[in-house]
């Protein structure tokens, strides 16, 4: 069993951006957490940790959650708060990547160091077991490296490299904190330059140079290639370089080739001249506002090395390699591309190539199984297969002959022969027994800690599959199955998940089951969105039809659907990740309890497409301002954020957003491992049933803001109006919602049911979906995936 790591207190040493955001991450996962930085030479000694702090709330995407959460993080300074370091039982060290200063800064906190507490160095590429020499005895098995990919709220990468002495029980500690509590993908890595991620990451940028050169390809050509026609992010390779910055990209490539001399790629070690005379002369990319790219106006121009100026920006992948990448079979892809003459193909195959060569020459030095390297390249460079994954399923023996074709003559970056064990006959490195560790000369299965019990679907590798249990019910819209504890899952089988008919029939099907059948139900999506909401072409068909009463029959029974989970004799819980947008949010407003994914985006968007939100998300507005008021309270200064958020069609950045926004409860647990959701919404879901669940009563009796409400916000519209904030139909769209959430035209402080907000609902929903703007809209956003303002 290995030992616990109790967080209660964290301390981050380094209040540059990476350690302010790690402070940051921490803060979002409910750490209390102290951010350390050097004394400021005048003022406030901790004014250097402050001023970082307040620059969190600028940064884009946003570290925090929430921006409250920045009051919580605890400036400190060097020379007057090491004390603090008494109550920490983690210490993340992250000042910049010198190894003298880290050293010194370790001497200088030692004495501090609690005799339980962890220290960790995020460092990027610096030794471990060099940093550890400077420590005393009594530390050296609590230390080790951690190494969180920018930025860290996002990337859900840690790699963990421990020291020659640092203790299995820590490890394995930390390796369970990082992944529950802060949600990272853990790969361990040995201690060689760079580790696993960067290592094989910024040789694949530096293959990708090479052959940019030899091929006479431009920096957006090879772009247009190297981006999601090959799994890739859209930034693919070059946009990347400009968006870490240009200047970062020069020290990664120098430090290897100063730690890796014995490299035998290490000619290919240095940064082109192009790179190197962009940092020369300031231009380090995103930062500056020039790089390889740069914006004029709404024109991208991209360097053109020949004429040593920039060029629009307006060379494609040619449509013969297109068509290539899109072959099926990976092993006929890989065979295409290189037996073509394309420039272009030729340049995919060589970056392949000599991918494939490195990742398998250094395997054994950088990693202990090629699991390890797989998933670092995915979840640190977001790309949707790992080099062996690639390489495999476009069959290990033919595409490892053709490597050793190309060594022998002289193509490939290196003459450095393939390890044997890549010749030994095998298919590929990874299948359902483990993935192989050289070092062993074995497949090695997955880690068996507990922590990973928690996953019953983690992110599978090629060769890998977790079935789900047995199928209860299915129709084209909806799948029922159960591991069969007692809770069903019910999962959306439509494209990004939106509520069609059958989705809609299918959930009420599902909740019928289970209260006859099972304990409890969960919605979960194997893969996100949660939900992108109604189905707005099959709304729209129906609309252009001169379907009306088809139309507002779909609507009536979206309403039915969301009362009957929210009715459900067994509790329903909602496990929800990505976006949970229109009907997908007002799912969950009525299951009886959500868990939501920290990364989750959460809104009630129909106000974009000139519509309102009619599957009883403004009712349940309404039902729960009335609560928060109180008996005789205030029900309208309640309903002013819920008014703004919908009208507005405010999508909440985070889960705990969300919960300022009243799309999610105070209750609703905040998960941040999204391998983890499910196992937490199922626990949550028995929970609930163990303690005799039953529904909330029918609300009969809810006191509405009224007439009086109405005509408040309308005086709050009007001024928009006049001012041209809003257009005519997002004043008449905007009215419609604040009459709903208000109760309708009833004296201030009336009394209404759930059936009058829902048939007002339905009312105001048809009447707009009538309105030709809206139609418009509906018909834009099918078109664009743009909201359209008329």
């Amino acid at each position: 069993m290995s030992e616990k790591l109790l967080v209660r207190r964290a301390a981050v040493l380094g209040a540059g951006v990476m350690g302010a955001q790690i402070a940051a991450h921490l803060t979002n996962a409910g750490i209390d957490t102290v951010l350390f930085d050097l004394p400021a030479k005048e003022g406030d000694p901790n004014g250097v940790v402050t001023r970082a702090i307040a620059n969190l709330a600028k940064l884009s995407p946003a570290p925090l959650a929430d921006r409250s959460l920045a009051e919580a993080i605890v400036p400190a300074n060097y020379d007057t708060g090491l004390e603090l370091l008494g109550d920490c039982d983690l210490i993340i060290e992250a000042i910049a990547e010198r190894m003298d200063w880290k050293q010194d800064l370790y001497r200088r906190i030692a004495p501090f160091v609690p005799e339980h507490a962890v220290l960790a160095s995020n460092t990027s590429g610096l030794g471990i077991n060099a940093l550890a020499d400077v420590l005393p005895e009594e530390l050296r098995h609590r230390y080790c490296g951690v190494h969180f990919f920018n930025p860290p709220r996002y990337m859900h990468l840690a790699e963990l490299i421990p020291a020659a002495a640092t203790d299995q029980a820590v490890l394995q500690g930390l390796e369970t904190f990082l992944t529950t509590t802060l949600g990272k993908g853990v790969v361990y890595a040995r201690d060689t330059p760079n580790f696993i991620g960067n290592r094989i990451g910024v040789f694949s940028i530096l293959a990708t140079a090479h052959h940019t050169a030899e091929s006479g390809l431009g920096f957006d050509e090879v772009d247009a290639l190297t981006g999601p026609l090959i799994g890739r992010p859209k930034s693919a390779t070059y946009r990347t370089a400009d968006v870490v910055g240009l200047d970062t990209m020069a020290h990664v490539i120098k430090t290897m080739a100063d730690t890796l001399p014995g490299d035998p790629w290490h000619a290919h070690f240095r940064s082109p001249k192009w790179l190197e005379a962009l940092v020369a002369k300031g231009a380090l990319g995103q930062k500056t506002g020039a790089g390889v790219f740069r914006k004029v106006g709404k024109d991208i121009l991209v360097l053109d090395t020949e004429k040593q100026d920039y060029r629009p920006a307006d060379r494609k992948a040619a449509d013969e390699v297109v068509d290539i990448l899109r072959t099926r079979d990976p092993a006929e892809k890989f065979a295409k591309l290189r037996a073509s003459e394309h420039p272009q193909a030729r340049f995919l195959w060589a970056v392949f190539r000599d991918l494939f060569h490195y990742s398998a020459y250094h395997l054994a030095d950088i990693a202990e199984t090629a699991r390890d390297v797989d998933l670092a390249i995915r979840w640190g460079y977001g790309w949707s297969l790992g080099p062996f994954e690639t390489w495999q399923a476009a069959g290990w023996r033919q595409v490892a002959g053709w490597i050793t074709e190309d060594i022998a003559a002289g193509k490939a970056m290196s003459d450095a022969p393939l390890p044997a064990w890549v010749l030994d006959g095998r298919d590929g490195v990874h299948g359902p027994d483990g993935s192989y560790s050289p070092t062993r000369d074995a497949r090695v299965p997955r880690s068996d800690l507990p922590v990973y019990a928690r996953q019953r679907f983690p992110d599978p590798l090629l060769g890998e599959s977790f079935a789900e249990g047995e199928t209860l019910f299915e129709n084209d819209g909806v799948r029922l199955w159960t591991d069969g504890d007692g809770v069903g899952v019910v999962s959306f089988k439509t494209k990004m998940h939106t509520v069609s008919d059958q989705v809609l029939d299918g959930v009420q099907e599902a909740v019928g089951i289970a209260e006859r059948d099972l304990r409890a139900l969960v919605i979960w999506q194997p893969k996100e969105p949660f939900s992108a909401g109604a189905d707005l072409a099959g709304a729209l068909g129906l609309l252009q039809a001169g379907k009306v009463d088809a139309f507002e029959a779909m609507v009536a029974n979206f309403q039915a659907t969301s009362q009957r989970i929210k009715y459900a004799l067994v509790p329903v819980v909602a496990a929800v990740r990505g976006m949970a947008l229109g009907g997908g949010c007002e799912f969950q407003m009525h299951a009886a309890r959500t868990v939501a994914g920290l990364e989750s985006y959460i809104g009630l968007v129909e106000a974009g497409v000139g519509l309102l939100p009619a599957g009883g998300g403004l009712k349940e507005l309404a039902v729960r301002a009335a609560r928060a008021a109180g008996p005789g309270g205030d029900v309208f200064a309640e309903l002013k954020t819920a008014f703004e958020t919908v009208a507005m069609g405010k999508v909440s950045k985070s889960a705990i957003e969300a919960r300022e926004l009243g799309l999610l409860r105070a209750g609703d647990p905040v998960v941040l491992h999204p391998h983890e959701l499910l196992h937490i919404a199922r626990r949550q879901a028995l929970a609930l049933a163990e303690t005799g669940y039953r529904p909330p009563l029918p609300a009969r009796a809810i006191p509405v803001a009224g007439d009086v409400g109405i005509a408040t916000f309308k005086m709050m519209l009007v001024n928009m109006l006049e001012g041209r904030f809003v257009s005519p139909h997002d004043y008449e769209i905007a009215t419609r919602i604040a009459t709903v959430l208000c109760g309708g035209e009833v004296d201030r402080g009336a009394t209404v049911d759930e059936e009058w907000l829902l048939r007002l609902e339905r009312e105001h929903f048809v009447a707009l979906a009538q309105m030709p703007k809206t139609q418009e809209r509906i018909a834009h956003m099918l078109k664009t995936g743009k909201p359209l303002r008329n």
